[in-house]
């Protein structure tokens, strides 16, 4: 394979296809307002974003590819100073994109929302399996098709879901010490407050993928083939079992 020929990359609610040192993914309505959000994020410095390029001629964005690999998250915990510069970088994110406040609505792939006073633009997805690791450290955040009007915990607690992980049952001593790993790198909630705000986040996430799946977003239409809603659903009942334990160790 030359560097230049096509290579279909794992892993993207729409799908990714790599040429050269590019990402080319397909587009949606959302897409000039994700990459209004993008070139802001590019002015202000922020590390860890993919540069946009306009579209190709096949109408797909253009996107620098970023090196590293993916997080496979049901095979791998991450590494925890992993996780750290992960959230790290979330709070550098939220900080950031406070300055980011475009005039009028925009349509995210959640639908047309215009920008309330207490909102930021959040990423909406920033689980593990959207990070880029490289040498052993996080390097970017991917896949922003999600991007959108929301408030910087649901960020947070959706990073911890699969980040910490709390979809499944690693321990409880485990998730108590990571989880405060992910506390202090952000600095702002304490993890109650972090573990409250999972259950609510990740029931709005399955509500999403539903009605996406309901309105024939091709993305969405995807993860079904996952299980999803329904796999995300029974791991939030597992969760809300395994609450009381992890609140009496925070």
């Amino acid at each position: 394979m030359t560097a230049d020929e096509p290579q279909d990359l794992p892993g993207g609610v729409g799908g990714a296809t790599r040429i050269g040192r590019t990402v080319r993914r397909p587009t949606g309505p959302w897409t000039p307002a994700v990459h209004e959000l993008l070139s802001y994020l590019a002015e202000q410095g922020l590390r860890g974003v993919p540069e946009v390029h306009g579209l190709d001629d096949d109408g797909r964005e253009v996107l620098t590819y970023v090196e590293g690999r993916g997080v496979p998250v049901d095979r791998e915990v991450v590494l925890e100073n992993v996780l750290t510069e992960a959230v790290t970088w979330l709070r550098d994110f939220h900080d950031v994109v406070e300055g980011f406040r475009p005039d009028g609505s925009r349509e995210w792939r959640g639908g047309v929302a215009e920008l309330e006073t207490d909102q930021i633009i959040c990423h909406h997805d920033p689980g593990a399996y959207n990070w880029i690791v490289q040498s052993g450290h996080f390097v970017a955040m991917i896949d922003w098709d999600m991007a959108g009007p929301g408030r910087p915990i649901d960020d947070l607690a959706f990073l911890a879901w699969t980040g910490v992980p709390l979809y499944r049952d690693i321990g409880a001593d485990d998730t108590a010490r990571r989880l405060d790993l992910l506390v202090d790198a952000y600095g702002e909630w304490g993890p109650v407050t972090v573990l409250d705000a999972v259950v609510e986040r990740m029931t709005t996430a399955t509500e999403r993928i539903a009605a996406g799946q309901e309105r024939g977003d091709p993305g969405f239409l995807t993860l079904a083939k996952s299980g999803e809603p329904q796999r995300t659903r029974e791991r939030i009942e597992a969760f809300v079992g395994r609450l009381d334990a992890l609140k009496s160790l925070v």
